[in-house]
Parts: C-alpha cells; structure tokens; sequence
C-alpha cells in the first residue's frame, strides 16, 4: 500500500544540484518535495569537496613548514590529524549530521522525504522508506520532476577485491587515524589528493595506477609533474600496473601488481564513479535504464516533464556543474528566459599540492576533433614569482589554440595557486577571447597568473 500525494516538483536526490534546485524552486513559491536516501547536501559537504579541502589544507600547512629551512629559518613540525579529524566533524559535516542543510531547505518552504524515489509514470514518484515498517508514498508532480541522484563510487574487476574491506572516499574521508601504510588504487584525482594528504600526515603511500601516467584524463605534462612532486615526497607510483588479486588477512592488504605483491595496512580504491540508473525507474517513462548515463538536452530536459542534473547527466562530476545546470533546469521549470548549457569551457581542478587546473580540450583531444593546433608552454619556476617563490614552485601554464580560429578551447594551470590562476584562462575559453587580445593585455607583476603572458609567447 502507499500514500497518495501531489506537489508542484519532485526532486530525487539532494545533492548539490538536487538541493540547489529544490531550494530555488522553493524559494520561488513552488510546492517542491525533495526526495533524499542520505543525507542532504550529497556527497560533496560530508565526504567530498569540503572535508577532503580541509585535509588538504592542513596537508599543505605542514608542507610549508618543512619548507622553511633555508628560506626562513627552522622550524620542527609534528603532524597531529586528530585536530583535522575534529574539524571536519565540527565545521564541515556536523558529524554528518545533515540538521542544518534539512532545516535551511524546509525553511524555504519545502518538504523532505526519507527513502528511494524511482518514477513510476511521467510525473510520478514512488518513494520507499528505508524503514520496513513504514508505508510508500505516491507523489503526483504536477509540473515535473527532477532527477540529481549522482554517483556512487566504482572499484574495478579485480579478484577478489568485492570480498576486502577497502576504503572508498567516504571511509578515508571519516577516519580519525592515520595509517602506518596506504595503497591507492587510482591515479586521479581523489586518488591523489588523499595519497598526498596521508603522506604528509606520516603514512607510507603507494599509488598504484593502470594508465601510463597519473591524471590520464589530462595533459601529460601535468602527470608527469605530480608523479616527480610525490615521488620527492616520499610516495611510490606505479603506472602502467596491471592487478591481478587483491586480498586481505584481517590485518594486512595485498594487491597483486605485476609479478610482485605490495602490501599495506589500508587501502583506498579511488578508481572513478559511476551513475547507477537501473533504480530510478526510467522504463516507466520511455527512458533506458541501462545507459551509462542520462541524457539531457541543452535545457537539462531528460523527457516530458522530467529534468536531470548533477553527475548523473555525465558532463562531469563536479559540485560546479551540478550547480550550474541547476541554474538551467530551474529558469526552464519556471519558464524563464535562460541560456542552455554548454560545456566546452568546463573548469577542473585536482587540489594536489602544485594544483593542476585544467579548462576545455587537452591538446590531444584538440587534434583528434581536427583542430589545428598551436601550443604554448611556460614553466612556473622560470617566472618571476615562481622564482620569488622557490621552495614548492613546481608548475607549468599550458595554452592550447584552435590557430584557425584565433582563440584557446584548452588549457592548463598547475602551480602552487593553479585553481586560482585558471579563473583567467576559463573566461578566455568561455568567451572566446581572441589570442591577440590576450597578447595585448596587461598582466600585472609579479604574479603566477603573468606566466599566461610567457605560454602566450
């Protein structure tokens, strides 16, 4: 048996673009349900964005540290993680707790409900409650409904690995120690940020990928400047592996690499995540629930009255996309003038420390569309604050130009504030700058960001 009810918009799923949508909606005098099986907010505030940063700040704090002798003086650092461990339950997660975000939504005027929601006919949602005891509820959405039930972590085939208790980001992320010696499973970016991190906090860490360079997704040069970074710092990569087992005895975990095992007291699998579409019930509406994602138009628009954002789309699995599709979503809801979405200039960074940002196409993925390429190269180090800089200068500033056209459609800012300076390089992608204005531009001195100016030379 299951309740019948009616709302305005259901929202399935409350992460960031979920929430963000809802809320909006809301706030605009919308009867809006939002749907949520975990806690509101989704995985970037409790397990993602926010804390991993947090550890990343205190990571990068006892790595300025150690970088004072000859530059400054002395300094004697001891790692206490403890300190971020309660910061992350204090400030970020409220012991994932998700009051607040609840409370904030409800307080616009919307309604939450706890359980699975799938669609059951256009328009139609069926939620089930986690608790066996209590009764489904039926919502009938009589404008549409809006799908943002992002990913789930992914592990690969590798035997036996199903069977171990592995650390995904959520484990790793919550904590309180530690440990002695860490085995990361993937060269990305989560991956590496993590193996960074524990590193610096004192663990012994090996990062085991099977692509030919770390961060595969992006130029090689920026693979190539973390694996030099890392294996500074005292960590192991291994590229090019090849896992044949992964295994655990109670105390120790082993993945077979090669013709060799490698061992350590945890181990963090960070291998990519996945959309799961099969529970959402798209039979119902027309939609295939075996594809690997959900297909949106330019509108975010999945069908009749059906609306999907987030990672669940595919354009990227990022809190920033998800919140600027739910900007577009919400205007075609409320039918507002909008523009639609575009992903050509879709910014990403990997919070390492050099931060590598990156913007639109590598210049592989350049050429193999066809575009005549030109390139542009400048080594941080070689600037004049990365010279000022010294210690943990390491980054480059790639720029790639479709020639033909005159304007950038890729590029690359690693440094030691990489995310920050490719706020510049996103603006030239996204509004189509023409090269010979950015040649004509002033750049002020001396600063990271004047090392576009060199690539541009």
């Amino acid at each position: 048996m299951s309740a019948a009810m009616e709302a305005d918009v259901v929202v399935v799923g409350m992460g960031p673009g979920g929430e963000d949508v809802a809320g909006k909606l809301a706030e605009a005098g919308l009867d809006v349900v939002g749907v949520e099986s975990d806690l509101v907010g989704g995985e970037c505030p409790y397990w993602g964005c926010i804390p991993s940063k947090m550890m990343i700040r205190a990571g990068n704090l006892l790595a300025e540290a150690r970088r004072v002798p000859d530059m400054a003086g002395s300094a004697r650092v001891e790692p206490d993680f403890a300190l971020v461990a309660a910061r992350i339950r204090a400030e970020a997660t409220d012991n994932w707790d998700d009051k607040v975000a609840v409370d904030r939504f409800v307080g616009k005027g919307g309604r939450v409900f706890r359980g699975r929601g799938r669609l059951v006919g256009t328009g139609m949602v069926l939620i089930e409650s986690a608790d066996p005891e209590a009764e489904s509820v039926r919502i009938a959405a009589r404008r549409g409904v809006v799908l943002a039930t992002g990913t789930r972590p992914s592990a690969p085939p590798i035997p036996g690995l199903a069977e171990i208790p592995y650390w995904t980001n959520r484990e790793a992320i919550a904590t309180k120690d530690v440990p002695s010696s860490l085995l990361v499973l993937g060269g990305g970016a989560i991956g590496l940020e993590l193996a960074q991190v524990f590193a610096r906090f004192g663990a012994a860490v090996t990062v085991v990928e099977g692509a030919g360079r770390l961060l595969s997704a992006e130029e090689p040069e920026a693979g190539e400047l973390l694996a030099d970074v890392l294996a500074r710092e005292g960590i192991t990569v291994v590229t090019d592996a090849k896992v044949s087992a992964a295994a655990h005895d109670g105390t120790v975990f082993t993945l077979t690499v090669d013709d060799r095992e490698l061992t350590a007291q945890h181990l963090l699998v960070a291998t990519g995540r996945t959309a799961d579409l099969s529970a959402l019930g798209l039979d119902s509406v027309g939609l295939s629930s075996d594809a690997k994602w959900l297909e949106v138009d330019e509108h975010l628009r999945a069908g009749d009255g059906l609306w999907a954002v987030g990672d669940v789309t595919g354009k990227g699995a990022f809190t920033h996309v998800a919140m600027y599709q739910s900007a577009i979503a919400v205007a075609d809801i409320l039918n507002r003038e909008h523009g639609t979405a575009r992903y050509d200039a879709l910014p990403r960074v990997t919070f390492t420390d050099p931060e590598v940002g990156a913007v639109g196409l590598t210049e592989h993925a350049a050429r193999t569309l066809g575009i005549r390429v030109r390139t542009g190269v400048a080594q941080v180090p070689s600037s004049a604050r990365g010279w000022i800089h010294k210690a943990g200068n390491d980054g480059f500033i790639k720029l790639v130009e479709d020639a033909d056209r005159g304007v950038l459609v890729g590029a690359t800012s690693a440094g030691p504030t990489g995310g920050e300076v490719l706020g510049a390089l996103v603006v030239a992608v996204h509004a189509r700058v023409p090269v010979s204005s950015l040649r004509t531009m002033m750049y002020a001195y001396p600063t990271f960001h004047r090392g576009i100016e060199d690539a541009l030379r």
